[in-house]
């Protein structure tokens, strides 16, 4: 072997740790999709609580939050969310409320939600929801714990 190829062995072998170390890149806190700053895909999280259903959200009402772009039906219900965005926003930054009781990020779709005392759920599909909905309590329970993990930035 010579010195040259030893000493590029030698140079992986070192530099082998320092890759693995290296964590994986980070999801936004809030989900946007990929191409986009938009939350709740345009959808007003506020609407949820107050009209019981997903309502677009209006270009003429916005604000920003953690990175991400909210979209609202009505002036009042910005105002709202910006007094108190904690109460509004979806779980898990509106990633899918069942894949992050499994420990990964997947995207959150605005018309597959939940409010559950007094918080809102988004999931991925409406097969997935079913799924959540088997074992709400557990589930939360679950996500809950792994959330802190898995939205290390």
């Amino acid at each position: 072997m010579s010195l040259r190829t030893l000493l590029a062995a030698a140079a992986i072998g070192l530099a082998s740790p320092l890759i693995i170390a290296l964590p994986a890149s980070a999801e936004p806190p809030i989900y946007t999709g990929a191409f986009s700053d938009l939350a709740v895909q345009g959808y007003d999280p506020v609407a949820y609580f107050n009209q019981g259903q997903p309502v677009r959200g209006s270009r003429d009402f916005t604000t920003s939050w953690m990175g991400a772009i909210f979209r609202f039906a009505s002036a009042a219900n910005r105002d709202a969310f910006i007094a108190n965005p904690e109460a509004f926003a979806p779980q898990y930054g509106g990633y899918c409320a069942w894949a992050v009781s499994q420990g990964y990020h997947a995207k959150g779709d605005a018309r597959f939600w939940k409010i559950v005392d007094g918080k809102l759920y988004l999931n991925y599909d409406a097969s997935v929801q079913r799924k959540w909905e088997a074992d709400v309590p557990g589930f939360i329970s679950s996500a809950d714990q792994n959330w802190p993990r898995i939205n290390r930035r």
